[in-house]
């Protein structure tokens, strides 16, 4: 299976993304051609080469008008701020201050994006827009339909989150400037080379945030900004001594929109690793590393739930079964054992996934006599699987077909074929046959 893997131990923003991918793209001079192509006023995009700690990646230079950003992140604010501390990535971040308003921080800002947010470069470009801005802005691009759908997805889950934010309605939050300018042009890069690499997954390393503080007006906020810790609810994340904001809004938002599984890198052969820089030395690379290449035909982790039961009639323990199925179960059986004392027993095991343990758990203990469940989580490896459908003279029959590992097999669904043979009359095997024939 065609799978990227994203490194995100120094964590994510738009542009180290797009650099790190740019590094994977099949055609790279076809891909900023679009990029400088695709509808976006003033705005030129470069990919320039950069070296951290001795490692030779890539910077993506995003310029409006002929001057590059200072700040590649979505504002909602207009202000001018400096971190108490440094920061490593070339992006701007919202630290959900009021709107229209100034405030410092009591360090230098030595950002990988060196940004002072002090935007008055003299230009016309320079305003807000709100999403619905966003999204007429995004739909009269030169880019494919599938990449702008997604570009709406990303700046959906970052509105959503500074909604929650600054505690008002979505459709009235507000973008600066560079939400119409280079942060657009850093996820339409991402959304286009992700679409133009054509992974069949991505999987991503637990993210790292950073640390430290922010001060504004409104006085000191942690690192991760609110809007980004929203957006990363559900995602491992962590942090460390490094200081700075090492996650941006657009950086999680964009690995919550592609990312299906976050974790440590499976076992892949690698065809290419791209390493996206942002500007600032660290003891550390300070890059986002994405590794393509090719993976075995995986499920996710299953959990495998099991009970040993000794005083259970059989038809309640085919109504648990039942029960488990409707709630999404994997996976029921049961097995006869022999258990203490000489009873006669039943093991019962429900295979699920691992976001619905906490159910089944509670199912099992509600419907069964168990005083206690065993867990064994195990990774199971699945054929990839897709339904045909085949329309006959009595009717449509579903075909199920599985492929992988150099296999390719077949099977009419049991329920289509049952249905015709009853309704004419037929063998399972004569339904079949005449299915095939066609």
């Amino acid at each position: 299976m065609k799978t990227i893997y994203l490194d995100c131990s120094m964590g994510a923003a738009g542009d180290m993304l797009m650099a790190a991918l740019f590094e994977l793209c099949p055609d790279k001079e076809g891909f900023l051609e679009k990029m400088n192509h695709m509808g976006l006023p003033g705005v030129q995009v470069a990919a320039e080469p950069a070296v951290k700690c001795g490692i030779t990646g890539t910077h993506m230079e995003v310029k409006v008008f002929g001057e590059e950003e200072e700040s590649h992140d979505v504002h909602d604010h207009e202000h001018n701020h400096e971190h108490e501390h440094s920061h490593d990535h070339e992006h701007s971040h919202d630290h959900e201050c009021a709107h229209e308003h100034s405030h410092e921080h009591e360090h230098s800002h030595e950002h990988d994006h060196e940004h002072s947010h002090d935007h008055d470069h003299g230009h016309t470009h320079h305003h807000h827009a709100n999403m619905a801005g966003i999204s007429h802005i995004i739909s009269h691009l030169d880019l494919p339909e599938q990449v702008k759908q997604d570009m709406e997805s990303v700046y959906g889950l970052i509105a959503e989150a500074e909604s929650h934010a600054h505690g008002m309605p979505v459709d009235q939050i507000h973008f600066h400037e560079v939400g119409t300018m280079d942060a657009v042009a850093d996820i339409a890069g991402v959304c286009l080379l992700l679409h133009e690499i054509g992974a069949e997954q991505i999987i991503a390393s637990p993210v790292h945030m950073g640390s430290g503080h922010v001060h504004c007006a409104h006085g000191i906020l942690p690192v991760p900004a609110p809007a980004t810790a929203h957006i990363l609810q559900g995602i491992p994340a962590y942090s460390t001594q490094i200081r700075g904001e090492l996650c941006t809004p657009t950086g999680a938002a964009l690995l919550k929109h592609f990312v299906k599984e976050f974790r440590e890198m499976p076992v892949m052969v690698t065809s290419k690793i791209g390493y996206g820089m942002g500007k600032r030395d660290f003891e550390r690379a300070n890059c986002v590393r994405a590794f393509l290449g090719e993976t075995a035909v995986t499920g996710s982790e299953v959990v495998e739930l099991s009970c040993n039961l000794d005083d259970m009639t059989p038809e309640a323990l085919g109504y648990v079964q039942e029960i488990l199925f409707e709630a999404g179960a994997l996976e029921v059986y049961t097995i006869p054992v022999g258990m203490k004392k000489n009873r006669p027993g039943i093991l019962l095991t429900c295979m699920c996934r691992q976001e619905q343990e906490e159910t089944m758990t509670g199912l099992l203990f509600k419907h069964t006599t168990t005083l206690g469940i065993r867990e064994h989580v195990s990774r199971r490896f699945t054929l990839t699987r897709e339904i045909k459908e085949i329309e006959t003279p009595y009717g449509t029959v579903r075909e199920k077909i599985s492929s992988g590992y150099g296999i390719t097999r077949s099977k009419l669904e049991y329920e289509d074929v049952a249905k015709i043979a009853h309704q004419q009359g037929m063998s399972l095997e004569e339904v079949k046959d005449a299915v095939r024939r066609l």
